[in-house]
């Protein structure tokens, strides 16, 4: 039986690269790439998130998820483009499209990575490198943005790899190279330590992958129960998980309700999503299951029915992501204001969790939200569901009941 080849492809800044790439296409001279960059937010407004940024932007310090007004501050000559996701659903299937014609088996992880079991393709493609050179170039050559490509054994370490230089490279990391390559990196580098585990970890004594690999599983698992025991295990290369074409489980969470009057102002719409985003994300987290994809849908006052949807940079079970997701996807949709009947969100393309790749929210903001998240399932679990509610959801008080104007 063939030794498992497993590739992890990865869209160097996919975001800012579809966005170069495009207007490249379209006439422009000016390679968003090659200067300091950005895609999100409105730069004359001064409000919204980076969502990708240029290696030029990197050098000024500026990160993924953090405030434009913060980056325009680091960098006054930035550029700032707003983003399109239309063109980058378009850039992302072109991808997926050719990474279809060479490997047997594709799973899509997010709109800009996907893995790609290469099991027994030697015979096609040569050597590993080969192969991964040969779709590396393909995807530079017609679509014009890069990738990088890393080669293992199994999923985590195949993601370890692709995540090393950047952009247009590959690495390969398979179990005889763990030493060299990823036991001295920061134990905060591997895949599902996030910060506070790195605090705790640090706390241990625990500096870098080799130090968690080496130390004491009960140890590492008395701190931070079965998490724990999936990053040792991740520390020292341990990934059973297959490459799977769809989810295992493909079923769709959703909630949608008749309105008991038109909505016809987003405001009163955008408490309704929040009610129903609550909804899904909290049957999410009862399954220990995450989304990659997010739907909107509306029956107007005239019962025509309208949908919209939007694939994640990575899969999520936080109320406010999906939350935010929506209200964009209704603004996107709801362009004429006709007087709504029903709203409905869904989620969709449901994984059994895993890495995450920041999003609307920065590493530290994420997990307070998916805290405060539990703490309200745990609370609702043991007092019933009207023991907590989201201060957005509570009734405005009236006049006569002496609402606080300065009230939060």
């Amino acid at each position: 039986m063939a030794e498992r080849l497993i590739f992890h492809i990865d869209v160097n800044s996919a975001y800012l690269s579809w966005e170069a790439a495009d207007r490249l296409k379209h006439g422009e001279t000016v390679d968003l790439r090659a200067i300091p960059a950005i895609v999100g937010g409105d730069r004359e407004k001064r409000h919204g998130v980076v969502l990708a940024k240029s290696i030029p932007a990197k050098k000024y310090g500026i990160a993924t998820g953090e405030p434009i007004v913060d980056a325009l501050r680091k960098c006054p000559i930035l550029t700032c483009v707003p983003a399109r996701h239309d063109l980058y659903s378009r850039y992302s299937r072109a991808f997926i499209n050719i990474l279809r014609r060479y490997a047997p088996v594709i799973e899509q992880v997010s709109v800009d990575e996907a893995f790609a079991d290469m099991t027994g393709t030697g015979l096609l493609y040569g050597s590993p490198e080969k192969a991964a050179a040969l779709i590396k170039d393909t995807i530079r050559d017609e679509l014009g943005f890069t990738v990088n490509v890393g080669i293992s054994s199994n999923k985590l370490l195949a993601k370890m790899a692709s995540d090393f230089e950047k952009p247009d490279r590959i690495h390969t990391l398979f179990p005889d190279e763990i030493r060299q390559k990823m036991w001295p990196l920061p134990v905060g580098e591997l895949f599902l330590v996030g910060q506070a585990a790195r605090r705790q970890l640090e706390e241990l004594g625990i500096r870098t992958i080799g130090d968690l690999a080496r130390s004491d599983p009960a140890l590492i698992r008395s701190h931070l129960k079965k998490h724990g025991e999936t990053i040792w295990n991740y520390a020292n290369g341990i990934d059973s998980r297959p490459v799977e074409p769809e989810p295992a489980d493909a079923k769709c969470y959703g909630n949608e309700t008749t309105l008991p009057r038109d909505v016809t102002d987003m405001e009163e719409a955008k408490t309704i999503l929040l009610a129903l985003s609550e909804s899904v994300a909290a049957r999410l987290r009862a399954d220990h299951v995450t989304a990659a994809c997010i739907t909107v849908k509306y029956t107007d006052c005239h019962f025509r029915n309208q949908s919209h949807q939007r694939t994640l940079v990575s899969s999520t079970n936080v109320t406010e992501e999906i939350y935010q997701t929506a209200v964009s996807l209704l603004a996107q949709l709801w362009q004429t204001k006709v007087p709504l009947r029903l709203l409905g969100v869904s989620a969709s393309r449901i994984s059994d969790g895993g890495m995450y790749q920041y999003n609307l929210f920065d590493g530290e903001k994420y997990e307070k939200l998916g805290r405060l998240d539990t703490a309200i399932d745990s609370i609702r679990s043991r007092y019933g569901k009207g023991a907590v509610r989201r201060g957005r959801l509570l009734p405005a008080p009236s006049k006569e009941e002496g609402a606080d104007p300065d009230s939060q």
